[in-house]
């Protein structure tokens, strides 16, 4: 059995990581360079980098963000917010990022994500699919964007593959109805997701405990993400690793 992954994720606006519910009302939570510095000596597998705040600003992610964070860890990074293009993720990739995930500029168009495996390999591109329930896809769940603003109609489950077709490695699968809320990650749609494709899944959103991580591999998730129970200390990851091992999840300690 592989090792789940635990991966603290830190959203970033205009140099500040921040927290909200369903991606608004964000309030500060402190220092990307501090909390990654945190979470690595703690043992986390991985970090996620995403400035929330890119895309519907028109912005791209700040460089010196990623490299700042880069110099506290010697653990993977995955690194998203307004990456659009190739030359955009070679930027990000030299400052430090080991991957890229793109959300709203491959839904507008999906021919990014081969530009991007073809360039950089599978291994360095993430999905990052927001999907939020709703009647009319066949899955019950269609992809939003630009930080949940927009609701596409794409059926989330039919792009998951679309992605992976494309050269997508891994996804990034997060509830936006459950974002922020504490209510458990929504397993039905990491069911559907992983029903339709064969890469790792990372699921987020609505993390509270360490049951509603086991909760979420037990429905097909390889690797948990959470943000709120790490940052305002509720868990520190050690802790945590100890509670999913105590529940029979294999971690890596």
């Amino acid at each position: 059995m592989l090792s789940v992954r635990i991966i603290p994720c830190l959203d970033v606006r205009d140099g500040c990581v921040v927290k909200g519910v369903r991606f608004q009302n964000l309030r500060e939570s402190g220092d990307p360079a501090e909390l990654s510095a945190r979470y690595a000596s703690e043992g986390a597998d991985e970090l996620v980098l995403l400035d929330v705040s890119a895309t519907p600003e028109g912005r791209q992610t700040a460089l010196h963000t990623v490299r700042t964070v880069r110099n506290e860890l010697n653990i993977p990074l995955t690194v998203g917010g307004g990456v659009s293009s190739v030359e955009r993720a070679r930027d990000l990739l030299e400052a430090g990022a080991d991957k890229v995930s793109v959300n709203t500029a491959a839904v507008e168009r999906p021919e990014l994500v081969r530009e991007l495996a073809d360039q950089f390999g599978t291994q360095c591109v993430v999905l990052a699919l927001d999907a939020a329930g709703a009647p009319e896809p066949e899955s019950g769940y269609e992809v939003v964007v630009r930080s949940g603003t927009q609701r596409t109609g794409i059926d989330a489950v039919e792009w998951a593959r679309r992605g992976v077709e494309s050269g997508a490695g891994e996804i990034l699968l997060t509830s936006f109805d459950r974002d922020g809320t504490r209510a458990g990650y929504d397993l039905p749609l990491i069911q559907r997701i992983r029903g339709g494709v064969d890469v790792p899944i990372i699921a987020s959103g609505g993390a509270s405990t360490p049951e509603h991580m086991v909760e979420a591999v037990e429905a097909g998730a390889d690797a948990v993400l959470a943000a709120s129970i790490f940052h305002e200390s509720e868990w520190a990851v050690f802790d945590l690793k100890e509670r999913l091992a105590e529940l029979g999840m294999e971690v890596r300690r």
